[in-house]
């Protein structure tokens, strides 16, 4: 496979928002009395925030109607809106920006494929938005990592086949919708943590194209 486009994922690759989210999450469920830790929060890496407040309420039991969820996702974006309003260049992950400027002086398609509805706003605010060929967000959605329909829609967005693509994630979930969807799944995060990827990288720091390639001849030379 000789790599021809890039789908990242945004929180966690190209910028670290978990940290906010996790913040957010347990302002809203200390409201409602539900115990939330961060290693909860990890769990909702990749779902969407439909699916995220549900495993929240899932956890302390507790079921309301549609109309309170969707007050209350309201109130947790809201919440989160402020914290990262204050995201800048600096902020993202080391590595990612130099990355993406090879790719794009080397032809390489690169697309967002993130399950936030805020990720256009945190890329024009973190100065990335201008160098993705197109943004797959969940304003665009019908169903969630792990199914594969965000990737599928940004090799869509590309022209390229899942087969000539390869996704960065640092959730199982989005691995798990990389796979099913035919791409070349690379995993960011402790090596060894993101055990179904197809390889598996610390971060994006010194990385290069050349390296990204050599990773996907390696894994298929195995």
């Amino acid at each position: 496979m000789k790599i021809l486009g890039c789908l990242f994922d945004l929180d966690g690759v190209i910028v670290d928002t978990a940290k906010h989210h996790y913040f957010a999450w347990k302002s809203l469920a200390d409201k409602l009395a539900i115990p939330f830790t961060e290693l909860e929060n990890e769990s909702l890496k990749g779902l969407s925030r439909l699916d995220s407040l549900e495993c929240i309420l899932r956890s302390g039991n507790l079921e309301v109607s549609s109309k309170t969820k969707i007050e209350l996702m309201e109130k947790k974006n809201q919440l989160y809106l402020q914290i990262v309003d204050s995201l800048g260049p600096d902020d993202v992950l080391p590595g990612v920006k130099e990355l993406m400027l090879e790719l794009r002086n080397k032809g390489i398609g690169i697309c967002l494929g993130s399950s936030s509805k805020n990720a256009s706003s945190i890329l024009k605010s973190i100065g990335l938005f201008d160098l993705f060929d197109g943004i797959v967000d969940g304003n665009h959605l019908t169903l969630s990592k792990p199914d594969p329909e965000m990737f599928i829609k940004c090799s869509k967005i590309l022209g390229l086949t899942p087969s000539v693509c390869m996704v960065f994630e640092d959730a199982e979930s989005g691995i798990e919708a990389a796979l099913s969807g035919g791409f070349f799944a690379l995993g960011i995060g402790a090596v060894g943590s993101l055990k179904r990827a197809h390889a598996n990288v610390q971060d994006l720091d010194h990385m290069t194209l050349k390296k990204l390639q050599g990773l996907v001849d390696s894994h298929e030379s195995n």
